[in-house]
Parts: C-alpha cells; structure tokens; sequence
C-alpha cells in the first residue's frame, strides 16, 4: 500500500504513536490541499474560495488548484501560494511581544512564502532582511518580494556565518531550516525518492550549523523561530533541545487550538492526518540576557548617494522613503532605516535595497518594476492602460500588439491592478517586463 514511499520511513511511522502511524501514512496518500495568502495593500482576487485558514489572516483553502500561471493578478503580487501549515508563523509572531519597528531576519527564505508574511504582519514598520544563500534562489526571493510590493524590505545572498558582522541586531530571526522534507511526500514525488536515514542524520547536523551561525545575530531578549517541514524528532525536537542546551535559550510556549505539541511539550506540529496541511514543525526560542544597544558599524566605504526625488516626480512619491541610487539603479528607502541600511549594505552581499524604482540614463531615468508593484509610492498621475485578459497575458509573456496611446511611459494594469510598464513609441510600444520574469509557456495550450 505504500510502495512509494521509502521502506525505512514506512518502519518508523508505522510505530510511532505521536504520529498516528497509519493514519499519517493514509493521509500521505491523500490530494493535497490548495491554499494562498492574499496581499492586504493590493487587489483582492476573485479565487475559487473553499474556506478560511484559521490560524492566518488573509488566508484561505481553494476549491480547485487554479493556473496560477495565467492569472495576471498572481504576478501582480496579490496573492501568494503557500503551503497552510507554514502559515503557522502568523499565528505565532501575532502572540510574542515584539517591539513595533523590529528588525526582522528571514533567514532560508527563498522562494518568499515566509517573507511575504512576514511583510504583511509588520504593515510597513520595521525592517526585514530577506535571505537566501543560493544565488539562483535568491533571484526568484527578490522577485516575489518585489510583487509584494513593500519598501521596508531588503534581500540579502549570505551564507548563516555572515551573520556574526551584524551581532546583538536583531529582534526577531525566523530559520525555516532546509530538512528531509517528510511533510512534503504527498504533494511532491520527488522528496520520496532523495529522502534517506543517512540524510536525516546530514539535516540534523546542518540544522545546528545554522542556527548556532546566526545566534550572535540575535539581540538578548529576542526570539528565533525554527520550523522544518518534517516529523522526526531528529531534525525538530532532539534539535530545539540540543539549541537550549548550547545557548541557555529559553522555550516559549504559544497558544494554538489548531496545532499539536511536539514530543515532550517541545514545538508544535501541523500533521496532515489531524489539519488540513502538509506536514510542518515549528517552535519558538527566546535567547537571554540584557538587551543590548546596536552598534552599527560600517566595514566598508558605502557607494550609495541620495538622489534628487524632484527629478522623479511624474512618476514617484513618498514623504516617509527618500532615494538613494548604486550605480545606475534607484531604490526607495524608508528614511528612518537609511542608517540602518547602509550598515547592511556594507557587511553582506544585498541584492535588493527597498524599492528598486528606477535606472538612470545618459537622457534622464527609466521607471523600474519595483515602482509599478509598490503601490504606496507611485504618482497618482501615473498614466495607465487597463488590458484584458487576453492582452495581459501576452504582455506578461513579453509580446508586443496594437495598444492606442500617445508617446512617453505607460502603467500598464490589468482589472486596475499594475503589472508593469511600457514605453509608448506612438505606432507601437517597448515592453519593459522583467524578460527573467516572463511567462515562458505558450499562451495557447
């Protein structure tokens, strides 16, 4: 009966009481659920909903798994597919007593579920660093935070170690820690076949390296999350209590309705058999200890200058950001973090400052992806052209078509939703979509 999965893991289920045995396994081999987080600053998509996620605001089950693909507004940034279970986090960082502009670190967050979320719930204030080591990944990071479509965020490429340069800094550090990915057998077949006791064991260990890299980054009095998507006590319990033994952490206990309590009181799982998820593991450290006061220290010189927003003002405008330019690109950044940033700026590899709003050329400046998503600094003289479906979806494919319109720069919207921009050259246009961003399908099939 469970063929597809690995004999070994099969064995060790099957008698665990904690996990249900077979009932967890039946639950595997079940259809896995279909649930997105919509964005509180953008348009609300008319989605095929089922019901609510219970433990997250603005998240909910859908009826059927849409094309995501050829939804315009999903590359708008209105929504996010996310996995319910991971949702989790919602409801944990709503009940911890964070200051109200923290310093947030995403610290595995590729491709962004876990960010996103994050962004919402601090709603502008604060500041979160978006980081993922693997390069390639963190392109796709930066993109699904740029739909999202918030200044206060910046995307880092850094492995944990990097960390130790910005000591005692953060409030808050989320470790969505990579594991042998048990939770996710039944909606990917591929995790089934590359899992492994051996790799169990290899997790574990770089579980640790992880966390103990990023520890000192952590201000006394702060709270790390750590969360897998997996249910051995290798990678979850025997870890967190391995991370309180090495740190004197202290354990906090959250109050969930929805969610079981891990083996011997230690974090809380969503197990399919018992919620409507994927399998998921999350529990929540408070480090000890006086809180400190930040030192921020430049390690080196900063090639980041103020740019003049009045050269901007057609298309950009904010009274709490200003704009700083590297090289040819423009980010707009929120004024009170601007020491902050440089700080970052110097000590890690950062691939995404705020908001990239623009590129400067030799005739002036063009506007950038990052201004069409963000919705709170854009002109409201900005002009537009709403698209159908039809037209939307060719133009995020990066066609080009017959679109009235006088010469100059054009926001292109689809239901009144940005997509992005084009330049109007009076008998055709330029599209300046992310061609890294494209819908790489044929629209046809």
């Amino acid at each position: 009966m469970y063929t597809d999965f690995p004999n070994d893991f099969v064995a060790r289920v099957s008698i665990d009481d904690f996990l249900g045995g077979e009932k967890l396994l039946n639950a595997l081999n079940t259809d896995s659920p279909v649930s997105i987080r919509r964005n509180p600053l953008k348009y609300s998509a008319d989605l095929s909903i089922k019901s609510e996620v219970k433990w997250c605001k603005d998240a909910f089950y859908l009826k059927e798994r849409p094309s995501f693909i050829k939804d315009p507004l999903f590359h708008a940034g209105t929504y996010y597919p996310q996995e319910a279970g991971s949702m989790f986090l919602d409801l944990i960082v709503n009940q911890l007593p964070i200051s109200e502009d923290p310093r947030v670190l995403d610290l595995c967050a590729s491709p962004g579920g876990k960010s996103t979320l994050l962004a919402s719930w601090m709603k502008g204030k604060g500041l979160l660093v978006s980081n993922e080591v693997i390069h390639a990944r963190s392109k796709v990071l930066k993109e699904n935070m740029t739909k999202w479509g918030v200044s206060n965020s910046i995307v880092t490429s850094n492995d944990p170690a990097d960390f130790d340069r910005l000591p005692n800094y953060f409030d808050l550090i989320v470790v969505d820690a990579p594991c042998s990915g048990e939770g996710m057998f039944r909606k990917d077949k591929e995790a089934r076949k590359e899992w492994s006791s051996e790799n169990v064991q290899l997790c574990a260990a770089r579980q640790k390296r992880i966390v103990m890299d990023v520890w000192d980054a952590l201000q006394p009095g702060g709270y790390l999350i750590y969360s897998t998507c997996t249910f051995n006590s290798d990678e979850n319990e025997d870890n967190v209590r391995w991370i309180i033994s090495e740190t004197n952490a202290e354990l906090v206990e959250v109050s969930s309705l929805y969610f079981k309590k891990g083996r011997g009181g230690v974090g809380y799982y969503a197990l399919p058999s018992e919620v409507d998820t994927e399998g998921f593991y999350i529990a929540v450290l408070r480090k000890n200890g006086e809180t400190k006061q930040r030192k921020i220290n430049l390690k080196k010189k900063v090639d980041l200058i103020q740019f003049p927003v009045e050269k901007l003002k057609d298309f950009y405008f904010s009274t709490e950001n200003t704009v700083i330019q590297w090289r040819e690109f423009l980010f707009s950044i929120p004024k009170v973090f601007l020491e902050d940033i440089y700080f970052i700026y110097s000590n890690l590899h950062t691939i995404k400052l705020g908001t990239e709003i623009g590129e400067v050329t030799h005739k002036g400046w063009n506007p950038k992806e990052g201004l069409a998503l963000n919705p709170t600094l854009q002109n409201s003289t900005i002009p537009r052209i709403d698209l159908n479906l039809e037209q939307a979806l060719s133009y995020l494919h990066g066609d080009t078509f017959t679109i009235d319109g006088k010469q100059g720069y054009y926001l292109i919207t689809y239901q009144n939703e940005p997509l992005g921009w084009i330049k109007h050259l009076g008998n055709r246009f330029n599209n300046l979509y992310p061609k890294e961003w494209r819908i790489k399908m044929r629209l046809d099939r």
